[in-house]
């Protein structure tokens, strides 16, 4: 594993696990989804250039992204997963996006992590901090990775799909 894979994430599968079919990958991958994962998973559309999308599930306060989605495409030749992060955060205060959303857009391999706070008094009276949300997405990414890994494929971070 060189520099360039550990700077986007790129994992290969431990040595000896048989490479599965892409039916079957494309499945485990499918059966991920439900009420209690940190993700949506659909089906990906022809102008987003995936197989699939995990749309994050973020908990709304001021300090978590807007929004959060994993593109995958999966590459039968290669036996590889392609995945592309992509990020819209409120702006700052003084900031302004090109675009007119208000958001600022990210993409490629990323961790975001954020935490929301509230003061609260404890046993003792005295005031203290208390998480009242947080978010991560390498809580997203890691049963999706888990899985590709677990089918024999590599499971690449990308900047393009």
């Amino acid at each position: 594993m060189g520099l360039f894979d550990k700077l986007t994430g790129t994992r290969h599968p431990a040595e000896g696990v048989r490479p599965l079919p892409t039916a079957e990958v494309r499945a485990a991958l499918l059966a991920l989804d439900g009420p209690d994962a940190p993700f949506i998973l659909r089906e990906g559309t022809p102008k987003e250039g995936a197989d699939l999308v995990a749309v994050w599930r973020i908990p709304q306060g001021p300090w978590h992204p807007r929004r959060g989605q994993t593109r995958l495409r999966l590459v039968p030749a290669a036996r590889e997963v392609r995945t592309l992060d992509e990020k819209w955060e409120a702006l700052d205060s003084g900031e302004r996006s090109f675009n007119g959303t208000g958001l600022k857009y990210s993409r490629g391999p990323l961790t975001s992590v954020s935490k929301q706070w509230t003061v609260e008094r404890g046993p003792d009276g005295r005031r203290r901090l208390s998480e009242a949300s947080a978010f991560s997405s390498t809580a997203v990414k890691t049963p999706l990775r888990e899985a590709v890994l677990a089918a024999g494929w590599t499971w690449r971070g990308v900047f393009r799909l």
